[in-house]
C-alpha cells in the first residue's frame, strides 16, 4: 500500500512572521439579541392568552404594548452593544423576560379591576399597566444615561463617602416628613407630594452598597486585623467593631421610625455579606448574627407593630378579617394554584390584597402554578449567579464587591419577598424586582442593572495586548502566559 500523499507547503500557507493571527473576541452581543427577540415572542403570546381566558377580543392596546416593550429592549440592547460591548449576555435578556412577565401580570390584574368595577357600578380605573411601560421607559433612560456617563465604574469609589451620606439622607427623609406626606399602609417609607411619589429606600440601597464596597477596600487591613480566637474562629477586635455596630443602628432606626422590616433586614444582610467576602472571616457573620438577633428581640418587646408582625405570621387565621386576611388569601391563592396553575386569566389573584405589588408572587404561583413560580425563581438564580460570576471574574477589588453587593441584594430581597408570602418569615412589605408595579424599584433596579452591566464588561473584556516595537530587543519584549497541552491531547 502507497503511502498517503503530504500535503504541499503551499496548502497551508502561514502569514508573515509564522503564526495565524489570534481571532477577534467574542461579544456574544447577537445570542443577547436572539434571547430578547424570544422574551417579546413569550410577553407577546402571554398578553394574547390572558385576553383569551377572559373573552375578549384581541385588541390593539396588546399590539401597543408589545411593541413598546420591543423598542424600549431593543434600543437598550444597542446601548448594551455600543458602551459594554463585552458584557454578560444573559443579564439584559433575564431583566427583559421578568420585566415582560411582570407587564402581563399587571394587565391581567387590570382586566380584573376593571370587570369588579362594571360590577359593582363604580368609575373604573385607569390601567396600571400602561404606566408600568412609561415606567419601564424611563428606567431605561436611566440605564442608559449610567451606561454612557459611567465610562469607568471604579470612579464611583472615589466618590465612596459621598454617595454613603447621600444614601443615609435619602433613607431618612421619609422618616423626619409628616405622615401625610410619607406614611402608606402603616409604613413611612415614602415621599408623596401632589402628582409625585418616590421610595428614596430603593435609590439607598443601592448607594450603600457603592459606600460599603468602598470603605471595605480602603480599610481592608482595619476590618482584618486579628483578634481573639473562641471556638477556632477568629474574631475581629472590639475596637473594630465600629463600622457594623453603625450599620446596626441605622437599619434598627429605619425599623422604629418608619416601620419598615423589609429594608432594615434587606440592607444589614448585604452588607453582612460583603464584609464576610472583604475579610473570609466567620467572626464577622457571627457577630453580624448576634447584633441582627439582638436588635428583632428589642424591637419585637418594645415595639407593638413588630409584635403584630409576628403574631400575624404565626397565627394568621386568628384575625382573619383584620391583620391576617392579607397573608390568608395569598396562602389560598397559592393552594389554588397547585402544580400547573389555573392558567394566565383564569384564576382569581385580585382576591389578594396589593396583588400588584407585595403580592405579585401570589398572582404568579396561583395562575402558573409551582411550575410557573419555579421558573420564575429559575431566572432570579440564573441573574444572581452570572453577577456573582462577574465578580469573581472581574480584576479589581471594588469591582467584586459591587458585583458581589449588587447580586446579593437582588437574591436577598427576593428571599424576604417569597418567604413572606408564603409564611416562611413575617411580612416585610418590599417588592418583587423588575416584575412588582411601581416606579421607584424600576428605576433603582435599572440603575443595579446598569452597574453590574458594567463590571461585568470589565471582566470579559480581554486585556489589552502589548505590541513589541521592530527596534525593541527580543529579550525586553512582553511575555504571555501560557496553558500548557494535556498529555496525549492537544491543547
Amino acid at each position: 500500500m502507497s503511502a498517503p500523499a503530504q500535503p504541499s507547503a503551499g496548502a497551508f500557507p502561514s502569514p508573515p512572521g509564522g503564526f495565524a493571527p489570534a481571532p477577534p473576541p467574542s461579544t456574544r452581543r447577537n445570542a443577547e439579541l436572539l434571547l430578547l427577540a424570544l422574551a417579546a415572542v413569550v410577553t407577546t403570546v402571554s398578553l394574547v392568552l390572558v385576553e383569551a381566558s377572559q373573552e375578549l377580543s384581541i385588541t390593539w392596546d396588546i399590539a401597543k404594548l408589545g411593541a413598546s416593550y420591543l423598542a424600549l429592549f431593543g434600543v437598550a440592547h444597542l446601548a448594551v452593544r455600543r458602551f459594554a460591548a463585552f458584557a454578560d449576555p444573559l443579564l439584559l435578556p433575564i431583566v427583559a423576560l421578568l420585566n415582560g412577565l411582570g407587564l402581563v401580570l399587571i394587565h391581567r390584574l387590570d382586566l380584573s379591576e376593571k370587570q369588579d368595577a362594571a360590577f359593582s357600578s363604580t368609575p373604573i380605573p385607569s390601567p396600571d399597566a400602561n404606566q408600568q411601560v412609561l415606567w419601564t421607559g424611563l428606567g431605561m433612560v436611566v440605564f442608559m444615561a449610567l451606561l454612557i456617563v459611567l465610562r469607568d465604574y471604579r470612579t464611583l469609589a472615589r466618590y465612596a463617602y459621598t454617595l454613603g451620606l447621600i444614601g443615609l439622607i435619602a433613607l431618612a427623609i421619609p422618616a423626619v416628613l409628616p405622615d401625610r406626606f410619607s406614611m402608606v399602609n402603616g409604613a413611612k417609607i415614602w415621599i408623596r407630594l401632589p402628582g409625585f411619589s418616590m421610595q428614596p429606600g430603593e435609590f439607598a440601597k443601592i448607594l450603600l452598597i457603592i459606600f460599603f464596597a468602598g470603605v471595605l477596600v480602603a480599610k481592608r487591613d482595619l476590618f482584618t486585623a486579628a483578634g481573639k480566637h473562641v471556638f477556632g474562629m477568629e474574631l475581629p477586635r472590639a475596637r473594630d467593631l465600629g463600622p457594623i455596630l453603625v450599620v446596626w443602628v441605622v437599619c434598627l432606626g429605619v425599623l422604629v421610625l418608619e416601620k419598615d422590616l423589609g429594608t432594615s433586614l434587606l440592607i444589614f444582610c448585604t452588607v453582612l455579606v460583603m464584609l464576610y467576602i472583604a475579610t473570609e472571616r466567620v467572626g464577622w457573620v457571627i457577630i453580624g448574627l448576634g447584633l441582627l438577633a439582638l436588635g428583632f428581640v428589642f424591637a419585637y418587646n418594645a415595639f407593638g407593630h413588630v409584635q403584630v408582625r409576628v403574631e400575624t405570621w404565626l397565627h394568621p387565621f386568628d384575625d382573619y378579617n383584620n391583620t391576617g386576611y392579607q397573608i390568608s388569601q395569598s396562602l389560598f391563592g397559592l393552594a389554588t394554584g397547585g402544580l400547573a396553575g389555573t392558567g394566565l386569566g383564569s384564576g382569581r389573584p385580585s382576591q389578594v390584597p396589593f396583588a400588584k405589588t407585595d403580592f405579585i408572587i401570589t398572582t404568579i404561583g396561583e395562575e402558573l402554578g409551582l411550575i410557573g413560580l419555579a421558573a420564575i425563581l429559575m431566572l432570579f438564580c440564573v441573574f444572581v449567579i452570572r453577577g456573582l460570576r462577574t465578580a469573581l471574574a472581574v480584576r479589581d477589588s471594588f469591582g467584586k464587591l459591587l458585583a458581589a453587593g449588587l447580586s446579593f441584594t437582588i437574591a436577598i430581597q427576593l428571599f424576604v419577598v417569597v418567604g413572606g408570602v408564603t409564611k416562611l418569615i413575617p411580612l416585610t412589605g418590599l417588592t418583587t424586582p423588575f416584575v412588582s408595579y411601581g416606579g421607584s424599584s424600576l428605576l433603582a433596579n435599572y440603575a443595579l442593572l446598569a452597574l453590574l452591566i458594567k463590571v461585568s464588561d470589565a471582566a470579559r473584556a480581554p486585556a489589552p495586548v502589548r505590541k513589541r516595537t521592530p527596534d525593541q530587543p527580543i529579550a525586553d519584549a512582553p511575555t504571555e502566559l501560557v496553558k500548557r497541552p494535556p498529555k496525549g491531547g492537544v491543547a
